[in-house]
């Protein structure tokens, strides 16, 4: 159960705290019917608020404090996971995550954006904004994947790579462009999958994908809602209007052919079923592997160059 509630989710707080309170008190087999019947109104309630949510809301959701991070993804499906550290250049990046784990039995390199749950986690993870460093470790254990055959699952949530002087003095554009080209040309299949928010450069540098999958209520786009309204209309208070023009949901990029599947996620959120969220993820996963693993190797850059040939194509009237 949420203990944090977006403006939008505020008319199952009280709900929710009346179940709360039955399920903690001193008898509560006695209030079993009564509970019950509040979970009820809180699905139908659920229901009505998460069938009607606007672009803004999505973008919101997908930045909910109590949302499952890559870690906790990664824990719940390969138990067996093993993070590996540092780029062998410069230093470890604890904004990106990676290291091999298995899921039934097939092993994969996982790698992934990781924000943190307070705001001494988030100094240490850097809000989930990868530096140079990070790119470059997400290059090196994607060559290591390579190197053994194995494929490559990202998980992606970040608001952007990392605009710090040191990041640009240490060549923050370079190590995403190099990543850009060198999982182009990946010989493993990758497995993108946006699970929170997905923004800008920051994004795709471990973005490159054979697949690309999002979660019900996440975000992708070249620039955060907040940034584009900033820009366009100097103003980011008008980010609602700026995540409605961009059409940054994930139902926009399937439509657009960005995407390839929008996975659902349990009534309410991911935050409100991170155990059922991760099952879901662990089953797609398996899906989409047992496909990508049948492709020759020496078909995955020509096959990539077709998937990102076909974006922006577009017909003007006559």
């Amino acid at each position: 159960m949420a203990e944090y509630y977006l403006e939008f989710e505020k008319p199952v707080k009280g709900i929710d705290k009346q179940i709360l309170e039955l399920e903690t008190g001193d008898d509560p087999n006695a209030n079993r019917a009564k509970i019950e019947e509040l979970k009820k109104k809180r699905d139908k309630e659920l229901e009505k608020i998460y069938s009607s949510m606007s672009r803004w809301q999505k973008v919101q959701l997908a930045r909910h404090p109590k949302r499952p991070y890559s870690l906790d993804y990664i824990h719940s499906m390969a138990p067996d996971f093993i993070e590996l550290h540092g780029d062998r250049y410069f230093s470890d990046d604890s904004a990106m995550i990676g290291g091999l784990g298995s899921i039934d039995g097939q092993s994969v390199m996982f790698i992934g954006q990781q924000k943190g749950r307070n705001t001494n986690e988030n100094i240490y993870r850097n809000f989930g904004m990868m530096r140079p460093e990070g790119y470059r470790k997400a290059l090196r254990l994607m060559k290591l994947a390579e190197k053994f055959n194995i494929p490559v699952v990202s998980l992606i949530d970040t608001p952007g790579a990392y605009p710090g002087i040191g990041a640009e003095e240490r060549g923050q554009g370079e190590a995403i462009a190099k990543n850009l080209m060198e999982m182009a040309r990946l010989k493993v299949p990758i497995l993108a999958i946006v699970i929170g928010e997905g923004a800008s450069g920051g994004a795709m540098g471990i973005g490159v994908c054979d697949k690309m999958l999002m979660l019900e209520n996440t975000w992708f786009s070249v620039i955060s809602p907040e940034g584009c309204a900033s820009i366009l209309w100097r103003d980011a208070s008008l980010a609602p209007k700026a995540a409605d023009a961009m059409k940054v949901t994930p139902n926009d990029l399937l439509e657009m052919g960005i995407c390839d599947e929008v996975i659902k996620e349990p009534l309410g959120g991911a935050h409100r079923n991170p155990k059922e969220t991760a099952a879901i993820l662990k089953s797609i996963i398996i899906k989409y592997l047992k496909e990508l693993l049948t492709i020759d190797p020496d078909a995955f850059l020509e096959n990539r160059i077709k998937r990102y040939d076909q974006m922006g194509v577009f017909n003007e009237p006559s």
